[in-house]
């Protein structure tokens, strides 16, 4: 499955209606966003059970913005519409390939459950 792009209206609607989702944050002026970028479209084309979503950060300021991107590229991975994974930087076909098995086989409800414990124990400080 090629690569999709996101935007402000499609963003969280692709996330919460996925199972895994992997989102490249990337800028046409960005080196290193050049080089990543064949990597994530060729993971795309070999992991079709994923959608691979690419955000242009200048011309979605917003949700950039919103989503506190502060480097880029930066590779978030969504799993059951929560945020699993995120870090600025290029990343090699194997280490993608890696991120990528470390999702699938992460248990959503133990990591739902770490999410209550966390809320939980910053909701009493």
């Amino acid at each position: 499955m090629a690569t999709q792009t996101l935007t402000g209206d499609t963003f969280e609607k692709t996330v919460l209606e996925n199972d895994i989702v992997l989102v490249d944050w990337w800028a046409e002026w960005c080196g290193p966003c050049k080089q990543f970028g064949p990597v994530f479209e060729a993971s795309s084309e070999t992991n079709d059970d994923i959608v691979f979503g690419k955000v242009d950060t200048e011309a979605e300021q917003g949700l950039a913005g919103a989503a506190q991107i502060t480097s880029i590229p930066t590779l978030m991975a969504f799993r059951e519409g929560v945020l699993v994974f995120s870090q600025p930087g290029a990343l090699p076909a194997p280490a993608l390939q890696q991120v990528i098995d470390q999702v699938r086989g992460l248990d959503m409800d133990d990591v739902r459950a770490q999410i209550d414990k966390a809320r939980e124990g910053s909701e009493e400080s």
